[in-house]
């Protein structure tokens, strides 16, 4: 094994350690810091500096993102003007490994002034800011991996892992949905993989709908207008049955030009695949590949037609 690759693995074999020992923290403290978290009125603030503020950033990310409005704020900012940003009916999570960091120690005293609980995240639960935190959790670090023991790296791992948790719980605590999710990622292949069905059907005059009394010759016509390769057979409002391209074709081989005058009623295929609009629009590519069909009629529970999902939509979308 050469240095560098004998370096490496201590770092990644202490830095995993340190996650692992973070399950020993968790207890009486953390189920008190998920309380204030999740009784917050207004945004959790999330403070750190240095590189604990470079974590503290992406604390405040996964939080914002998975159901709890957070954002972060710089201590020595704050404390320069920024403060105002902090506000009652919030809540803080306040970051130092030591407990001693200047800015954040300065901080808390205006902190307490507008009654906002803190949360602090600290190696040091003896510390200034552990001391004066409403709850205190521990940061087990024994040591960093720098070979210097001077680089922040065991225990800002050990902080993200810590925010993570947190996040997580909250998340579940909300009972945060895929929906939810997705209404906030609009943007990229993940948000494109949780749009739902409803923002990615057709609808209204798109819809290429017919009368069940409506003569195949006209049903024809609506199909070659509306370019879905599929009729749907309505009737107040209620989805009866449906015509493809397929269908079609296999009907004019059946009865030749006997199948224009002939109604709807008697060409449609009855009961077909359909779905909500409130499911993924990867569960609707799902159901078109298990049953081999090219879309979907869009209903509610009373099977009313709300609307038609075609593959084609799914790939201008770039779902797959």
């Amino acid at each position: 094994m050469s240095k560098w690759i004998e370096i490496a693995r201590e770092v990644l074999e202490l830095e995993a350690k340190t996650v692992s020992d973070q399950v020993k923290c968790l207890g009486k403290n953390f189920e008190q810091a998920i309380e204030i978290l999740k009784n917050t009125k207004g945004r959790v603030i999330v403070t750190g500096m240095g590189k604990s503020g470079l974590i503290c950033r992406k604390i405040a990310a996964t939080m914002a993102s998975t159901g709890t409005p957070s954002f972060f704020v710089h201590p020595a900012e704050a404390i320069h003007g920024d403060l105002g940003m902090i506000v009652e009916g919030d809540s803080v999570i306040a970051v130092s490994n030591s407990g001693e960091t200047e800015e954040i120690v300065r901080l808390i005293e205006f902190i307490r002034r507008i009654g906002v609980p803190i949360v602090a995240m600290t190696a040091n639960p003896d510390s200034t800011l552990g001391t004066h935190s409403d709850v205190t959790l521990k940061l087990n670090v024994e040591k960093e991996a720098c070979p210097l023991g001077l680089a922040p790296t065991s225990s800002t791992t050990a902080t993200l892992a810590m925010g993570d948790a947190i996040a997580m719980v909250l998340l579940a605590v909300k009972s945060f949905t895929p929906e939810d999710f997705a209404a906030r990622h609009p943007g990229g292949k993940l948000g494109r993989k949780l749009l739902l069905v409803s923002a990615l059907m057709h609808k209204g005059d798109e819809l290429p709908v017919v009368s069940p009394v409506d003569r195949m010759q006209d049903v024809i016509y609506v199909m070659s207008s509306k370019r879905l390769g599929i009729a749907l057979v309505v009737e107040n409002a209620k989805l009866l049955g449906v015509i493809s391209d397929g269908d079609l074709r296999r009907l004019l081989e059946e009865k030749g030009s006997d199948l224009l005058l002939q109604p709807a009623s008697d060409c449609m295929v009855r009961s077909p695949k359909c779905i909500s609009p409130d499911k993924l629009g990867v569960e609707a590519l799902h159901a078109m590949e298990t049953h081999r069909i090219t879309s979907l009629a869009v209903v509610n529970g009373e099977d009313e037609l709300l609307g038609l999902i075609h593959l084609h939509d799914l790939w201008k979308t770039k779902l797959f």
